[in-house]
């Protein structure tokens, strides 16, 4: 069957994209906010952290383009409910309340490089399941680690980004006084992935992600009025949250997900 659509149907892009962003304005007048968040996690070995094990949060390693935020990086420890051995300055964690807790703790990102140097530095960093099996048959590594205490490597990936934009805000000034007017908006996309990998058996039990796209507006009302959408901020949340019931194996004490045994485990 063949349907054919007269010249009234079609609607460009750009009009609905403008569409959306007066609705946004709407909502955002009314306090609500236009974003939209999903969260993915996918679990290869059956395996959570123990009581009083260090894990900690690295930036992949990026020889070219743009690279995790360090700002995202800070986010993320803070939320994630374990303690910071190495706490930034103004940097402070927020411990969990869940049921389902685990006293962990976070080692610092430079600080764990400098105890591992070379073998983290951007260049020799291993970036799969043969290249950490390799790291761990050199001499020293794994009695480096058991020194420093670290089970487990988060690698984080993903950056925030303006997707979008559209709008206008004029402001002028007169004898009479001055204002502003218009309305002006820009869409921003937040995704993330962090893959927890096993550093005592070289094995990467699995991933988390999280991606949050949200839109902001600046209205022209006399004085301009930005209605800011944390796009950022939710992106850490929902990924923090996620990635610390995985790291405790929320999922594995409920028995959701079907996944291959860790080393000493079972099926």
């Amino acid at each position: 069957m063949i349907t054919h659509r007269s010249d009234s149907e079609e609607r460009p892009v750009a009009t609905l994209s403008r569409r959306a962003a007066i609705a946004c304005a709407a909502l955002a007048l009314l306090g609500a906010g236009c974003m939209t968040a999903k969260v993915d996690e996918s679990r290869q070995v059956a395996a959570a952290i123990q009581a009083n094990e260090s894990i900690v949060v690295l930036k992949k390693p990026q020889l070219e383009g743009i690279g995790t935020e360090e700002k995202f990086l800070d986010c993320l420890q803070e939320n994630l409910g374990g303690t910071l051995v190495h706490p930034e300055e103004g940097q402070s964690a927020k411990t969990s309340k869940a049921k389902d807790a685990v006293p962990f703790s976070i080692y610092g990102e430079q600080q764990f490089s400098d105890a591992l140097f070379p073998w983290f530095e951007p260049s020799t960093a291993p970036a799969s399941a043969a290249g950490f099996r390799s790291l761990l048959e050199r001499p020293g590594v794994t009695e480096r680690l058991a020194q420093i205490g670290v089970r487990y490597v988060v690698w984080l990936d993903g950056s925030t980004r303006k997707t979008d934009s559209g709008g206008s805000v004029a402001c002028a000034v007169g004898p009479g006084g001055g204002g502003c007017f218009g309305v002006g908006w820009w869409e921003k996309q937040s995704g993330y992935v962090a893959s927890v990998w096993d550093l005592r058996n070289g094995v990467e039990l699995g991933s988390v992600s999280t991606d949050v796209t949200g839109t902001s507006v600046l209205i022209g009302a006399i004085a301009p009025i930005p209605i800011i959408t944390p796009v950022q901020r939710t992106a850490c949340n929902r990924l923090a949250d996620q990635l610390r019931s995985f790291l405790v194996g929320a999922d594995l004490a409920t028995g959701s997900t079907a996944v291959a045994a860790g080393p000493g485990g079972s099926r």
